[in-house]
């Protein structure tokens, strides 16, 4: 029996997040980093606990304390569990991250969300709302690379690693997941 495209998008996505935990000064942080709540959670199977921080829910101060952090160093995961929920977080992404780079300073954020599903369960329309174009509309400095099959997954993580500047990763599945 073969695997189905969602259950190879999940392998897949997990196989990302445990190279980037490989990576120095790699941090996690998220909402179900920690704890299990959402769907988020198992793909961080195998990522060491000692690299993930629980985030409440606070979108923008989330965005606010990753940038931070990228400016001592660190190279942060700032992860939402759905795309919807970014748009608490949008001051610090369009104002903040993307126009630093403006004034000389290099913040480096890599950050991962997903857009909901709709099968094999509705997740409803405040969790399913892809805002991709949007985002990409007010983008000027931070990459948005859209991931719609389980065989783009890592090497789309592998371009968010190596890029200078901060991507957002945005994860569609092509099937249920």
């Amino acid at each position: 029996m073969f695997p189905s495209e969602a259950d190879a998008f999940k392998r897949e996505v997990n196989r990302a997040m445990k190279m980037l935990a490989k990576e120095p000064n790699v941090l996690f942080l998220g909402q179900s980093m920690c704890y299990d709540g959402a769907a988020i959670y198992d793909s961080m199977d195998g990522v060491p606990m000692k690299l993930r921080g629980e985030m409440p829910v606070a979108e923008d101060f989330q965005m606010g304390y990753c940038i931070g952090l990228s400016l001592t160093g660190k190279l942060p995961i700032c992860i939402f569990p759905r795309m919807d929920f970014m748009l608490l977080c949008m001051n610090q992404l369009v104002n903040h991250l993307d126009k630093l780079p403006l004034y000389g300073w290099k913040p480096k954020v890599i950050i991962r969300t997903r857009v909901g599903s709709r099968e094999p369960l509705n997740a409803g329309p405040q969790h399913t709302q892809d805002h991709s174009s949007a985002f990409s509309k007010m983008l000027s400095s931070v990459e948005l690379i859209r991931v719609g099959f389980s065989e783009d997954v890592l090497p789309a993580y592998r371009r968010a690693l190596v890029a200078k500047h901060s991507v957002l990763v945005v994860e569609k599945p092509s099937k249920g997941y």
